[in-house]
Formats: structure tokens, sequence, C-alpha cells
């Protein structure tokens, strides 16, 4: 994704990304990377999706408003695919970009870095948009109709920041915790009930003597 944008050196370039957090702690969205006409070569700037992912990611032609590129679309990806999809895209400027998705209890952590200082100012349109399932708690980004989005400034280095929070999809639930609860009482009351039946004969036979 953003990663490729150093690959263009001072050239003109369109890179726009908007992904959404699910409550099932997995990514979906779309990537478009594109040139002016295409170049070099007519087709955009080039992407490598890596390998174990290549069937996860589709990639198809990119063509709107004299941009010529690719257009990335995934679903539901592990937060651990996407931090490595993005720097991966295309391999020579991996240190272009570095995104990190992390849960911490019930809040889910966006930090990383968008390093532009290879572009030049006057010459690209590069943002992120991002959604989640839960309120966003604190961002350094603008936060519009529950998505937060960065447009970043090319000859900069960017921060990337976002506490989202939601309920984490493998903590056991309430109903769970309830069921089990139910299951111990009803154990206890079942193992009191079997020792006073045990005794019971014994006392009436000592009533009768």
């Amino acid at each position: 994704m953003l990663a490729l944008v150093a690959l263009l050196g001072t050239g003109c370039v369109r890179v726009r990304a908007g992904l959404a957090v699910s409550p099932q702690d997995t990514v979906s969205g779309t990537i478009d990377v594109g040139t002016p006409d295409g170049a070099p070569g007519g087709t955009g700037p080039p992407l490598q999706v890596p390998s174990d992912l290549s069937g996860d990611v589709t990639v198809t032609r990119y063509d709107q408003d004299g941009y010529i590129g690719s257009h990335l679309a995934f679903e539901d990806l592990s937060f651990d695919d996407v931090s490595r999809l993005l720097p991966q895209i295309s391999p020579t400027t991996s240190s272009a970009i570095r995104l990190q998705l992390r849960r911490a209890g019930d809040r889910v952590i966006l930090s990383g870095q968008v390093d532009l200082t290879r572009l030049s100012p006057e010459s690209a349109d590069v943002q992120l948009k991002m959604a989640f399932p839960g309120p966003v708690r604190q961002t350094d980004g603008t936060v519009s109709q529950g998505v937060v989005g960065w447009t970043f400034t090319p000859g900069e280095v960017g921060e990337v920041n976002a506490v989202a929070e939601y309920p984490d999809p493998n903590a056991p639930s309430w109903v769970g915790w309830a069921l089990l609860l139910v299951v111990v009482v009803l154990g206890a009351a079942g193992v009191v009930f079997a020792l006073a039946a045990a005794t019971r004969p014994r006392t009436d036979r000592r009533a009768r003597r």
C-alpha cells in the first residue's frame, strides 16, 4: 500500500486505502494505487502481494480520474496478516510504512508511521481511512461518522494512532460463565442431597431402637 510510494521517487502518485475492522478482529478493505496515465509503462507501479496471502488478496486494474494502476481487495484478514501485507506489497520499500494492530483487553490499538520523505510535496494524494466496530477513544486522525481518516503530507513522516473499544471475541461470554455457575450450583446441590439421603436410614434405625 503506502509502502510503495517511495518506489515512485518524485513522481505523482495516488494511494487511497479504506479498511474496516470487524467485531471478530478481522480486517477487510480496498487499496487503490495509481499514477497519471499509468506511469511507468502504462500500467502503474508494480505490486507484489506476499505469496502466502495471494489467495486472499485480489488485484485488478484501477483506472479513475486519469490515474491508472491497481485495485487491491481482501476480506477477513487477521491483524498480523494486514501488518505483513502493507509493507510487503513492494519489497524494495518495506521501510516506508509500519502499521500494527493489536488487542489489549477490550481495546484494539492501531499504531505506526508512514514515511513519505522520498515523495515530492506537490505530487501526491495519500490517504488512509479505517472503520472500527466500536467507539474510537483516542486518535491522531480525523473522526467522521465512526471512521478515522488520515491524509499524509508528502515529504514528511506521518503518525498513525488510534484506540477503539469493543468486546474481545475470544473472551468467555457472561452467558458461558452463568451456565458454568448453574452447573456448579446444581452439582453442589446434588452432592448435598446424596449425602443427606445416605445418612437418613442410619438416623431412622437409631430412632427405632
